[in-house]
């Protein structure tokens, strides 16, 4: 333990990561810098600020990292229409990488030769963190507090706390018996009730989404335009990554979209119950499939859908650094240079509903596709024999007997 004499510490200034900057100094005899990231989580950093130098720490980062996180992480995952497990829009998944790149960077800035973060030894968050640190960083080493610490329990994180004086509250509000992750992206709750499978989530838990019975008896229409795959303004509004996703998440939010209860299937193994509020990502997702329903060839479009769930495994399991994702997301992004144009949806009662898409890069030809007569621009008796080309194969077996099973 020697050798580590200074780490860079993912800090929120919560309980466990007060418990663990003391825990580094006492356990390391080390000097701590502290990184605390504002991702559009809705609640203070700064205040993190005072916590961090109230415990001797002398270098201290508050990084407003909301519009990175949207333009250089969030927007990429959905061009891709990136979806873990058929239902998870990746929320916590996708905010990881940017951490653990930040992380790297103050620890070359500041001299440090370690990063420590808050993740336990059950979940996917020590895998992301610890595997995006040393695809950036290959020597650096990692202090994973939950891995070596004996405190297992808040009552002995608490305990710790008013053993050495950490100022952390003990009595106060009340405690939210879930355990929550926020970001631009998404709210996501695990604990308390969610661990009883059958048991109904409740009703107060939500912060973000009113429930779709309550959501306004009117439909809200919204117009999204879309540039080489990304959005760039709302009803004509043109926006950042950042605004636009907060924006969605607002209007979704009031209209009761993007909740969502799942059970996953943790890297680590364990399966896992939780719950998601994921409004505009839900609204993002449905729109710009629809932008591409009319801008992407075929088997363009069916190659996306089949490399897909491969490239959301990547960043759930937390490979966002890896040759692979980046091979991939080379692919993705040139399929959607000519992914531009205007999608039109309504929002009711937790509804994502496409009610128009147009572009001036549209494959869709009416005259092509009309019921009444084209014109000549279709044969239609050319689908004769490209249905017996297509039906030779079975026709041969068929004729040799083959029985079909």
């Amino acid at each position: 333990m020697a050798d580590v004499n200074k780490v860079v510490l993912a800090y929120s200034g919560g309980l466990d990561t007060s418990v663990i900057l003391k825990w580094l100094q006492d356990t390391y005899n080390c000097e701590v810098v502290t990184f605390t990231a504002d991702l559009g989580q809705g609640e203070e950093v700064e205040p993190a600020r005072a916590k961090a130098q109230a415990m001797g720490v002398k270098e201290i980062y508050i990084d407003d990292l909301r519009e990175e996180f949207v333009r250089d992480f969030v927007f990429p995952m959905f061009r891709a229409n990136t979806v873990y497990e058929g239902e998870y829009l990746l929320g916590t998944s996708i905010a990881r990488p940017l951490i653990a790149k930040r992380l790297i960077e103050i620890a070359n800035e500041t001299g440090a030769d370690a990063i420590s973060h808050g993740a336990t030894g059950k979940g996917n968050d020590q895998v992301r963190f610890e595997l995006g640190a040393y695809a950036l960083k290959p020597g650096v080493k990692v202090i994973a507090p939950w891995r070596e610490w004996d405190l297992l329990s808040r009552e002995k994180l608490m305990d710790y706390a008013e053993k050495h004086a950490i100022p952390i509250e003990r009595h106060g509000k009340k405690k939210s018996p879930y355990s929550m992750d926020a970001n631009l992206l998404h709210i996501s709750y695990e604990g308390g009730v969610l661990e009883d499978t059958w048991t109904e989530h409740e009703e107060d838990m939500w912060r973000w989404t009113v429930s779709p019975e309550n959501a306004p008896d009117k439909p809200q229409y919204l117009e999204l335009t879309y540039c080489n795959g990304d959005i760039v303004a709302l009803d004509g509004v043109e926006m950042t990554p950042a605004t636009v996703l907060a924006t969605l998440n607002r209007i979704g939010g009031e209209h009761g979209i993007g909740r969502l209860d799942i059970v996953e299937n943790r890297y680590v193994g364990m399966k896992s119950r939780g719950c998601y509020e994921t409004p505009g990502g839900t609204i993002m997702l449905r729109a710009h499939r629809a932008i591409e329903s009319i801008t992407l060839d075929r088997e363009v479009a069916h190659l996306k859908d089949e490399l897909m769930p491969k490239y959301a495994s990547l960043i759930y399991t937390g490979y966002w650094w890896s040759p692979e994702r980046l091979m991939l997301q080379q692919m993705i992004d040139a399929s959607q240079a000519h992914v531009n144009g205007v999608v039109r949806l309504k929002l009711y009662k937790g509804n994502v509903i496409v009610t128009g898409r147009k572009s001036d890069e549209s494959l869709f030809d009416a005259n092509i596709a009309t019921f009444e007569e084209d014109g000549g621009a279709y044969n239609q008796a050319d689908a004769a024999g490209f249905i017996k080309l297509n039906a030779l194969r079975m026709r041969i077996a068929a004729n040799k007997g083959r029985k079909l099973f």
